[in-house]
């Protein structure tokens, strides 16, 4: 079964063909773009679509890449055979298997998600090269190695904040989620708003990519703070003719948080609207 998207996720034909061409080659596929692209929904929409089961792998800064094999707790082992607890000798009840375990051992093909690799240490992904290549590890204090029963579907996120070794970006598929063109918008838009007035997506797509389109923006609205925001201008029935007449160098659009979410965008905004009454 090929992926082509679902009811409530609207994948382009190149991110289509990267997903199914991820799934054809039994490689881990590197997802990159903007915060609010889908990076993450793509994982959850590809387990839907496929009907196969989820497991997400959240990244910290302080995460390290053993912690998706197992952890040994040695203090715990410690501290029972002090008490003389009977279970101390079965190492196995002291190891807790991570998120590449429990794929590992699945009998169906899951989906895994390790999402925002780039939060970690640098060296976290070479840490996980034999892993994602080979889809086996040893576990030194069983003495036995862990072999994939499926292989598991593999979407890694990342937003570009650190750059990602070669030996690691070789062992993967990669796709850059580009933001969507009007077009597609409109067709997200659909997805989440079906009965939805179209001069108001109209009006409202044109403030959007209005300030998407600012120079000196510090962090441009992504693709989930506009159906955010489309959510609110719902609410508070706003009409579409009020949207027309806004110009974002004359007046603030309302709602304004819900699309930007730092205060040097908002102060511009400010100073464009200061300058725009002068002349």
């Amino acid at each position: 079964m090929a992926f082509q998207g679902t009811d409530n996720y609207v994948a382009t034909k190149e991110l289509q063909i990267a997903v199914n061409a991820a799934i054809h080659l039994k490689k881990p596929l590197l997802v990159k773009g903007e915060p609010g692209t889908g990076k993450t929904m793509l994982a959850h929409e590809i387990s839907k679509a496929l009907d196969k089961r989820l497991l997400t792998w959240h990244i910290k800064s302080t995460t390290l890449a053993q912690q998706g094999l197992y952890e040994y707790d040695a203090v715990s082992r410690l501290r029972d055979s002090q008490l003389g607890n009977t279970d101390v000798d079965n190492i196995a009840h002291y190891i807790k298997k991570g998120k590449l375990w429990e794929a590992f051992e699945a009998d169906e093909q899951l989906v895994l998600l390790i999402d925002e690799i780039d939060k970690a240490d640098i060296e976290f992904p070479n840490d996980l090269l034999l892993e994602l290549d080979k889809m086996e590890f040893y576990v030194y204090e069983l003495q036995k190695t862990i072999q994939a029963k499926q292989r598991p579907i593999v979407i890694i996120t990342s937003n570009n904040e650190k750059e990602l070794p070669d030996a690691f970006l070789r062992r993967c598929l990669f796709h850059f989620i580009r933001f969507p063109e009007r077009e597609t918008m409109q067709k997200i838009v659909d997805v989440h708003f079906p009965h939805i007035q179209e001069e108001l997506v109209k009006n409202a797509m044109k403030l959007f990519y209005d300030l998407r389109d600012l120079r000196g923006m510090k962090k441009r609205p992504s693709t989930s703070e506009f159906l955010d925001w489309l959510k609110l201008l719902l609410l508070e029935q706003l009409q579409a003719a009020e949207l027309e007449q806004i110009d974002i160098r004359q007046a603030i659009p309302p709602h304004i948080h819900a699309l930007l979410k730092n205060e040097q965008d908002i102060n511009l905004l400010d100073e464009l609207r200061r300058m725009g009454r002068r002349f």
